[in-house]
């Protein structure tokens, strides 16, 4: 499974999981040079599983908050702690 941006492969592993719909890789799959911080908004704030976002660039393309993590997952999401998910213009194909 991969997760491709603009040409660039940003994470490919045969061990990703499927949870609420959202396809994550683990952290040790993921290209994270092409990954930066997005600063906390506050519906980030209040979301229970402290998610953290990343924009996604490389050079002067950019997708701003197009992948995200989990840092302190309750329960339900425990099992994608610290995995990473991706959408907008990110596709996943097999």
């Amino acid at each position: 499974m991969q997760a491709r941006w603009h040409g660039h492969i940003l994470a490919e592993s045969d061990e990703t999981l499927e949870v609420g719909g959202y396809r994550y890789f683990p952290p040790d799959s993921v290209r994270k040079e092409l990954l930066t911080l997005s600063p906390k908004t506050a519906s980030d704030l209040e979301c229970p599983h402290g998610v953290q976002f990343y924009d996604v660039a490389d050079g002067g393309e950019r997708s701003p908050r197009a992948a995200w993590s989990y840092e302190a997952p309750r329960e339900s999401m425990r099992k994608v702690d610290h995995w990473f998910g991706f959408w907008e213009d990110v596709e996943i194909v097999e």
